[in-house]
């Protein structure tokens, strides 16, 4: 099976947040970074980027297993089996399983690749293995 992750080179983010609004805009139709399904932090030297790794923790502490493999390796989520107990959220390793108040369910990363192309540094690119 051939497996597709993004992936990040922080030493090249700029703090731009063009990958954020690429994502918000995509999954929820407005700019809001807190809606984006990677984020940018500006740390004191650098720019940290939260992405989703693809590990699967997530799908081991779903209660109801609406978190599941694709055939390229992607964890997406059901919304019709998530009870909306965030339990993925809390779990996350790399802190990339998102919630927001206005979302009855958690959100993450998909390897879309849509924060790849807003990105105007390359920092953030898509592979597969």
């Amino acid at each position: 099976m051939r497996v597709k992750r993004l992936v990040k080179d922080e030493s090249k983010c700029i703090g731009c947040g063009k990958c954020e609004e690429a994502c918000s805009q995509a999954y929820f139709k407005e700019n809001n970074p807190e809606k984006s399904r990677v984020r940018v932090t500006a740390m004191e030297n650098w720019n940290k980027l939260t992405i989703c790794t693809q590990c699967g923790a997530c799908m081991e502490v779903c209660p109801t297993q609406a978190l599941k493999r694709d055939k390229n390796g992607v964890v997406k989520l059901n919304k019709n089996d998530c009870v909306g107990c965030f339990m993925c959220v809390g779990f996350c390793p790399e802190d990339a399983m998102m919630q927001h108040d206005d979302e009855r369910e958690p959100f993450k990363c998909v390897a879309c690749g849509i924060c790849t192309e807003a990105c105007p540094t390359g920092a953030l690119s898509i592979i597969e293995f």
